[in-house]
């Protein structure tokens, strides 16, 4: 992963903003070296975020990215609630309009890339519309 420079009110260490957008990255070229292409990050909806979206030949592939230290609480992939699925749905709703589309015009799915520790794991397809 590549050096960020440490948070301004801790030094030696990262702020949360700063960790996430690392992941991020890190998840973004792991999923680029897996075939996918980068259509756009952090997007932003009322009351919500979409971490990547990317496209998997013709699907759009919406992308959580989530990092735990330690899977002792049950680790990256069990910190995606019911709620944040709910939230990430939503925003993928808003900004499929934006574009001229919908769950109905557009094959879309809804990945997971959990990374606990130095582990990987990347949950195709975590969940859909019918949350």
């Amino acid at each position: 992963m590549a050096q960020i420079p440490a948070g301004a009110d801790r030094p030696g260490q990262l702020s949360r903003k700063q960790t996430g957008d690392a992941w991020e990255l890190t998840a973004r070229r792991w999923l680029e070296g897996k075939g996918l292409r980068f259509i756009a990050a952090n997007v932003r909806g009322r009351g919500g975020e979409i971490d990547l979206i990317m496209k998997e030949g013709q699907v759009t592939v919406f992308i959580e990215v989530r990092f735990r230290q330690s899977s002792f609480f049950g680790g990256a992939a069990a910190s995606v609630t019911l709620a944040k699925q709910r939230k990430l749905l939503h925003t993928a709703r808003l900004w499929l309009a934006r574009h001229n589309g919908s769950f109905d015009t557009v094959d879309c799915r809804f990945d997971v890339v959990a990374f606990t520790g130095n582990d990987i794991e990347w949950f195709k397809n975590a969940f859909g519309e019918d949350v």
